[in-house]
């Protein structure tokens, strides 16, 4: 059905730079949830910066116009002499698909538009509608921040420069040397005078202590055969956007990363996403190594803890009932646990229907990722379920 918009005579009456702006968000926001994994598959969780950009590919957008239509196979209009077999319709006419060779129609616009991290991050944040969240606890990790100016000091840094006290300084050392000469007998005339590195002053700060909201993410991932690159990709793109909504909540945080098959240990941010193995899969190994992790080094006293996991869903069945027991105590102490299922086997039942069924704490998360496009429901449906443990 075709749509007319009146807009009227006078061209104020509509900016038609603000609907152009409107369909460009539109498509903007299209391309990053149908692209999301493939955006952020190769993006590091430590380090990156907010100003980095990235390229979303856009379809271009066509104004409404009539064209002229070829008649659908069965459907065609004569003169009012055909008889009954004629055929009617033009023969041999050529499709841009489905002929086995090259089309003759014009093809989309495709191009692509930049836009930082911290835009593509506001982008999902938005369709989320979550807001500002207050961090839940502080740390008794004491940190120095700056307090009040306490004196002059010859060293420092150059924000802490004290310039009136630094020309004071120059100026006391220049009558000082005009009174030297002067019992000298000497009738030098000082013409030009400039600064020394004796005369710069800068300002004494007393540091003061100050409690900091502190958070810890632990990502967790089942590294055995089963987890090919692609799950990988898929994973990194799901924690990247899972610890950037994260760091939005806390000025301190801190990393770890846990890989596992039968048995687990704690690894590099780059071997977790590169390191393949092979074996078995206990996902209680990966599980109990982060609690062991958490008791030696992150007491929940004191740190927002949020553990996150990432598999395909397969497990031996012999570990179910303990990796069903740690995600339990696990939820005890943690401020969220998240579980990511990403492009399970569809030839058996994976863990994501075990969870589902038998943990029943508010902290759990649970998403299933069946392919990439999955992504961005997953990602709100994680994000929305921290937004009610704040709430």
């Amino acid at each position: 059905m075709a749509i007319f918009r009146d807009h009227g005579e006078n061209p104020l009456e509509h900016d038609r730079s603000i609907e152009d702006r409107r369909r460009h968000r539109q498509l903007v926001e299209k391309s990053i949830k149908e692209n999301l994994g493939d955006i952020l598959s190769e993006e590091s969780i430590i380090g990156e910066s907010k100003n980095k950009k990235f390229k979303i590919p856009i379809r271009g957008i066509k104004e409404y116009q009539f064209i002229y239509g070829k008649n659908n196979k069965g459907v065609a209009s004569g003169a009012g002499g055909e008889k009954r077999g004629d055929k009617l319709g033009s023969a041999g006419e050529q499709s841009g698909s489905g002929t086995g060779s090259a089309g003759n129609q014009e093809g989309e616009d495709v191009y692509e538009t930049e836009i930082t991290l911290e835009e593509l991050l506001d982008y999902i944040v938005e369709d989320l509608d979550l807001p500002n969240l207050d961090r839940k606890k502080y740390s008794e990790i004491i940190v120095e921040s700056s307090g009040r100016k306490r004196g002059y000091q010859r060293y420092g840094i150059n924000p802490r420069l004290a310039k009136k006290r630094t020309v004071m300084s120059k100026i006391a050392r220049k009558q000082g040397k005009r009174r030297a000469l002067k019992e000298l007998g000497s009738n030098t005339v000082l013409e030009r005078f400039p600064f020394r590195e004796e005369d710069l002053r800068y300002y004494k700060v007393k540091m003061k202590p100050k409690k900091e909201s502190n958070a810890v993410m632990i990502f967790i991932m089942d590294v055995s055969g089963s987890m090919d690159n692609s799950k990988k990709f898929l994973a990194r793109s799901f924690f990247f956007v899972l610890s950037r909504f994260i760091k939005r909540k806390y000025n301190n945080i801190a990393f770890e990363f846990i890989s596992h098959t039968t048995t687990a240990k704690i690894v590099s941010e780059y071997e977790f996403f590169h390191k393949a193995e092979s074996g078995g899969t206990y996902i209680s190994s990966g599980l109990y190594k982060t609690l062991e992790l958490i008791k030696t080094k992150y007491p929940p006293s004191v740190w927002n803890i949020y553990p996150f996991y990432a598999s395909d869903g397969d497990n031996w069945s012999e570990d179910n009932e303990r990796a069903i027991k740690a995600v339990n105590e696990l939820c005890d102490i943690s401020n969220l646990l998240g579980y990511a299922e990403l492009l399970p086997s569809t030839y058996s039942t994976t863990m994501y229907v075990r969870f589902l069924k038998e943990i029943k704490k508010k902290n759990f998360a649970s998403v299933i990722v069946k392919e990439k496009k999955d992504l961005w429901h997953a990602l709100k449906l994680m994000l929305s379920k921290e937004l009610e443990e704040e709430a």
